[in-house]
């Protein structure tokens, strides 16, 4: 029975990928804007308006952990785990590695690391809420993969 409970915090893992795309699409850039907006200004600080929106995930993670362990209902409490982890992958991605808001790590050569960064700066490069770009944040679209294997290969070919 182990093994459906991981399989469960997979499928909500991954589900999150497709639920936050949705919301920073038609949320964040639709009537959430307000909130988002100090994100695309720049000047990143520990702190912004946008940091609201961790509590579209949060509440939700916690009460599948709390009610559902309350209840003795271990999918349930399998999805919220899924939420958290997701939502625990998102700032350390997002905020740390991507925005570096926090320092704790040095910047990445890693090539899915430089894509990630690379798709969300287009995202970035649109200050305003509409004409946006690569909502999502651990899948992106293939024509990032392409511009770091090209950054890569014209990096090649001028050293030898």
């Amino acid at each position: 029975m182990l093994f459906v409970y991981i399989l469960i915090v997979l499928a909500a893992f991954a589900g999150m990928e497709f639920m936050a795309w949705a919301t920073h699409k038609y949320v964040m850039h639709g009537i959430g804007w307000y909130f988002h907006k100090d994100h695309h200004d720049g000047g990143y600080h520990p702190f912004q308006k946008n940091d609201v929106f961790f509590l579209i995930y949060a509440i939700p993670s916690w009460l599948c952990i709390m009610l559902g362990w309350m209840n003795e209902v271990w999918w349930v409490v399998s999805i919220g785990v899924g939420i958290l982890l997701y939502g625990i992958a998102y700032f350390l991605v997002h905020d740390v590695i991507v925005h570096q808001r926090f320092k704790w790590f040095e910047r990445s050569n890693n090539r899915y690391v430089r894509a990630i960064r690379w798709a969300h700066k287009m995202h970035h490069k649109h200050r305003q809420k509409e004409d946006g770009e690569s909502f999502g944040l651990l899948v992106f679209g293939k024509q990032y993969w392409d511009k770091i294997r090209q950054d890569d290969a014209r990096l090649k070919a001028n050293k030898a």
